[in-house]
């Protein structure tokens, strides 16, 4: 994933936590906010309390390839943090890729239902 559309800086999880609003299911939450930009920006978040590093990094990595997968059903424009839960690592990738397209909808992030 190319740099300029990593969430980086403490401010800007900070200010979506704050101020976007959420979905919860059992696998993951997401975060989400308008950044009036013509890219989407993503921030992937793995709390320690989930395990040691290479389990973190599993993660991590499977949650940014849902994203991947569906980034071309994805509105433009938001900022847009997926914070992984207990879950995320047990899922199988059909019931992670549901689950992410739910929350997606019950956000307003799908541009196209197809």
């Amino acid at each position: 994933m190319k740099r300029a559309v990593t969430l980086k800086e403490n401010r800007q999880y900070r200010r979506l936590y704050q101020k976007g609003t959420s979905a919860v299911s059992r696998s993951m939450v997401i975060y989400c906010r308008k950044n009036y930009l013509d890219h989407d920006r993503l921030g992937v978040t793995v709390s320690v309390k989930l395990g040691h590093a290479v389990v973190r990094n599993r993660a991590r990595r499977r949650l940014r390839e849902v994203y991947r997968l569906n980034l071309d059903r994805l509105k433009t424009g938001y900022d847009i943090v997926l914070v992984a839960r207990g879950r995320t690592l047990t899922a199988s990738w059909k019931e992670l890729n549901e689950t992410f397209l739910k929350l997606c909808r019950k956000l307003g992030l799908l541009e196209r239902d197809g």
